[in-house]
């Protein structure tokens, strides 16, 4: 069951990362909420990865954790990163325009 944990990240990771290239592509009228629902997706991927470690420490499974914590910091990382900046370009292009 725990394995659904990494699964569902990398899915979150990648809706964190089309939400805000569709809201560039001018697909939407709803700019703020796809934002919203982009950092949020995020927000929930970098949680699940926090539980699915949590779960190794429980089952104290120390080489599983110290084999993959690099890559997780890394991947958590970059995540975070791209996501906040394809929101911070959706902001600044549609910066002062109106709905209509």
């Amino acid at each position: 069951m725990y394995a659904w944990l990494n699964v569902g990240s990398l899915v979150l990771g990648l809706i964190a990362w089309i939400l805000p290239i569709v809201n560039l592509m001018g697909l939407t009228k709803h700019r703020s909420a796809f934002s919203i629902m982009s950092l949020s997706a995020c927000a929930i991927s970098l949680v699940f990865q926090i539980y699915y470690n949590y779960h190794l420490v429980q089952i104290e499974d120390w080489a599983a954790l110290m084999d993959t914590m690099g890559a997780v910091a890394g991947a958590a990382t970059i995540l975070l990163v791209v996501t906040l900046v394809l929101n911070a370009i959706t902001l600044i292009v549609y910066w002062g325009r109106t709905v209509k």
